[in-house]
This record gives structure tokens, C-alpha cells and sequence, in this order.
């Protein structure tokens, strides 16, 4: 039959963001799983209108922050995102920068470099393929190009695409798009993105030593075996669970993100990481730990976003924004004095 292939029809293999399913996707799994979140989803969606009463703004909260972290509806979430990271405010105060950036005088080698990522962003997603209309390569790529031109210290490094390319999905919107991209690198994530990577570096060794804290016999693990930690988590944190975890799953932890800052991904990793303890504590040698750190990010505990979601407030205990301020000095420390 045209347009289908073993039985599937083309739409259901491609999801709702435009991300083709892999061959071995679980079917039948996802359906029991979001019949259930669907449930969710509408009691979530009427609470939220009733929030929003149709406004264009919310005040920060702890009713807020309760209903962030059981996950913003879709056709609200450009919106929420851009209010509560303050990226709304810096597009209204600065009207008419975005377009002035992609109309200035441009650097040569920051456009060669965004142009050769273009193919390789999301080669499994049909909107940002060539052939699709509109194109979300042209978006990403001039969202890209102000952005290295605005934040000239970070310029351009590969995992932007990505994220980038996350908000464009959600936004479908340019501008705004760029705002939140900037509340990002510039404000939520410190220093991940120049050219040194300190901030990277630092958060990678902040999340060893929580490890240490609170899964000590994981941390005991990699260090027996000499494995360091920007191995297996560097991508955990520069895309920010991006290909990593599943789409809904990945939304659900950026929700809390832009509302609560960076410590929501060492939640998540350390969630993931206690979760599976006595899995990964079964690796007898370096790659086969290399190998559970990728095995972890799968399966139904990280598909279902909802259940996931509330663990990673309970499983990793008390976590405060001042014991990681504290381990990023010490961390920060360590690494410069090895230069």
C-alpha cells in the first residue's frame, strides 16, 4: 500500500518534533506509555490556561515552579520558557538587535564553521532536512550566525546546533529562538560554551564529586579503572541530554531548566546514575563501563518523562545551589592550577 511500510503509516514513524523513530523503536511500549501521559497531559493543560487566564506573563512562584516541574504543555512552553529564563524581557528591551545582527558586517570563518554543522544537525529530523518547506536549516542557520556575532567570546561550537535547533522546534520562532539561546549560554549555563570550556570541565568534576557523595561506589568504580568522567557525561552536558534521552523526557528536564538553573542537570545525571547502580557496578573493565553509561539513557525509566521527572527531585536527595557554587570553585581551582 502506498505511503506505508510494515504496516506503519509514515506519519506514525516520524514523531511529533519531525524526528524519524529507529528501526527498533518500541511501539508497542511508547502506546501503553503515552495513553497514560495523555491523561496527564490534559489535566496539565487545563490547569495551565487556568494559570495563564490567556496573559502573557506569570510571576515567579513556588505554585509556578510545582507546575513547571510537572511539565508545561506544548502549546504553552515557547511561551513559559521565554518569560521565566528572562528572555522575554532582554527582546523587549532590545527591539529590532536580532535582525540588525544578521544585517552587520559578518565574520568569514564563524560562517564557514556554522555552515559545515548544517548537514550534520539532526540528519534524523524532516524538517531540517534540504527538501523540506520551509527548511529549518535557513532558521538554524541565521539564528547561529547572530548569536556567534552578538556573543563574540563563545562564537560558535558544536552542541549550539543542537540546542538551537531544540528551541526552533519549539518556538517556531526566530527571534525568540535567539533570545533563549542566549539565557542559556550567556546566563544558565556558566561557561560551557568558550573556547576553553572551563564551565564544561568544571561541572563534569562537580558531578564526580557528588558522585562521590551520593553513589560512592560508582565513583569508586571509575576511579579503579581510570576512567575519567568527561568520557562518559561530556554529552549529557553540552547538548543537554539532546540525543541522549528521548524527546519528551529531554523537554520535560529543559522546562525545569530555564526556571531553575543548572543544577536540574546534575539531578537528572545523578538520577540516572543511582537508578542504575548495581547495572553500571557490574562493569569489569573500562570499556564495558563506557558501554553502561550508554546502555542507562535507555529504556522505560527514561521514556517515561513523567515518573522520571519526579524521581530526579527525590532520588538524589537534598542538592542546594550553594553546595554546587562551592564544589565549582574548588573544581574551577583544580583545573587551572593543572593549566
Amino acid at each position: 500500500m502506498a505511503g506505508r511500510e510494515d504496516g506503519r503509516d509514515w506519519a506514525y514513524r516520524v514523531d511529533p518534533y519531525g524526528f524519524e523513530r529507529p528501526e527498533d523503536f518500541d511501539y508497542a511500549s511508547y502506546e501503553a506509555f503515552f495513553s497514560r501521559y495523555l491523561v496527564v497531559l490534559t489535566r496539565r493543560a487545563i490547569k495551565w490556561s487556568k494559570l495563564l487566564k490567556g496573559k502573557n506573563s506569570i510571576q515567579k512562584s513556588l505554585k509556578v515552579k510545582r507546575y513547571i516541574r510537572k511539565g508545561i504543555p506544548n502549546e504553552h512552553r515557547a511561551l513559559v520558557w521565554m518569560i521565566v529564563s528572562g528572555a522575554q524581557t532582554n527582546m523587549e528591551q532590545n527591539p529590532g538587535y536580532y535582525h540588525r545582527l544578521l544585517e552587520g558586517e559578518k565574520n568569514a570563518k564563524l560562517l564557514e564553521a556554522i555552515k559545515t554543522d548544517m548537514n550534520r544537525t539532526f540528519p534524523d529530523n524532516v524538517k531540517f532536512r534540504k527538501t523540506a518547506d520551509p527548511c529549518l536549516q535557513h532558521t538554524l542557520y541565521n539564528v547561529l550566525v547572530a548569536y556567534g556575532h552578538h556573543n563574540k567570546a563563545v562564537g560558535y561550537c558544536q552542541g549550539m546546533n543542537f540546542i538551537a535547533g531544540y528551541l526552533i522546534l519549539i518556538t517556531k520562532n526566530e527571534e525568540e529562538s535567539f533570545w533563549l539561546l542566549d539565557a542559556l549560554i550567556g546566563r544558565i549555563l556558566p561557561d560551557y560554551y568558550s573556547p576553553a570550556m572551563l564551565g564544561l570541565k568544571t561541572d563534569q568534576e562537580v558531578l564526580g564529586e557528588l558522585v562521590k557523595m551520593k553513589v560512592p561506589a560508582v565513583a569508586e568504580l571509575m576511579e579503579r579503572h581510570g576512567v575519567m568522567w568527561t568520557l562518559v557525561v561530556s554529552r549529557w552536558f553540552i547538548c543537554l541530554f539532546i540525543d541522549i534521552l528521548p524527546v519528551e523526557t529531554v523537554l520535560r528536564i529543559w522546562d525545569c531548566l530555564f526556571y531553575e538553573g543548572s543544577k536540574i542537570i546534575f539531578r537528572v545525571a545523578l538520577t540516572l546514575i543511582k537508578q542504575n547502580q548495581a547495572f553500571i557496578l557490574e562493569a569489569t573493565n573500562f570499556p564495558d563501563i563506557c558501554d553502561k553509561f550508554k546502555q542507562i539513557t535507555k529504556g522505560t525509566f527514561v521514556t517515561e518523562c513523567h515518573s522520571f521527572m519526579q524521581k530526579i527531585f527525590t532520588d538524589p536527595g537534598s542538592l542546594s545551589m550553594a553546595t554546587i557554587n562551592k564544589l565549582r570553585e574548588t573544581c574551577r581551582e583544580k583545573l587551572l592550577s593543572q593549566g
